[in-house]
């Protein structure tokens, strides 16, 4: 079992990371922790409010194998949270794999992971005149960009980014990961049953609530 977790910070995108914490989650029995500087409730950009399982201050990032960063729409509050890149700084000569999108590579940047790493990224431009610690010699315009222990993306494609984590640690997630469109499929197909052994179970779970 390989270990993740999610940074989350003021307005989170939910949206570009699910795709990515389903499939480890609900496919391959993952537990994921979500950490943040604070044990407080963090509003998601979405509107979903989400309370941390783990705080900086109780974890060492090398506890990780993976550190997923969602992007976020308002991304100063985490970008000036010192607790937070602080944190990040300690992975920076690590083996741990940091997989970041749409403006959430900022925080790499500014942290060091990203140094001297080719990157991508969904912010804008004009922030890499702005902030000195954004190598923009390294940026290059695709959706998704993976170097060394740093995988990035720009968050419209939230599903080759997922896709390009999963199979950095080696999950079997098929040829079309997710890209199949229902029309491609028969209604057979599209039919579901329990096996009696899962009916059973939902029997016996459905009993407790009557």
């Amino acid at each position: 079992m390989k270990k993740f977790g999610v940074l989350i910070y003021p307005d989170f995108s939910l949206q570009e990371i699910t795709c990515l914490t389903s499939a480890l989650s609900v496919w391959f029995g993952e537990k994921i922790d979500f950490i943040a500087t604070e044990n407080k409730e963090y509003k998601s950009e979405e509107g979903l409010f989400v309370f941390p399982t783990k705080t900086t201050g109780e974890i060492k990032i090398t506890d990780y194998d993976c550190l997923i960063l969602p992007g976020t729409i308002n991304p100063l509050p985490a970008l000036f949270d010192e607790k937070l890149i602080d944190f990040l700084k300690s992975g920076a000569e690590t083996d741990v794999v940091f997989a970041a999108i749409s403006s959430a590579p900022l925080l790499l940047a500014k942290s060091g992971v990203l140094e001297g790493k080719k990157f991508t990224a969904g912010f804008f431009m004009q922030m890499a005149e702005v902030f000195p610690f954004i190598e923009k010699e390294n940026f290059v315009h695709k959706g998704v960009v993976s170097e060394g222990n740093v995988i990035t993306g720009i968050g419209m494609f939230f599903r080759e980014f997922s896709e390009a984590v999963l199979r950095r640690f080696g999950y079997d997630i098929g040829e079309n990961f997710m890209r199949d469109e229902p029309k491609d499929f028969s209604e057979e197909e599209l039919t579901f049953y329990w096996s009696e052994e899962e009916y059973a179970e939902f029997l016996e779970e459905l009993r407790e609530y009557q």
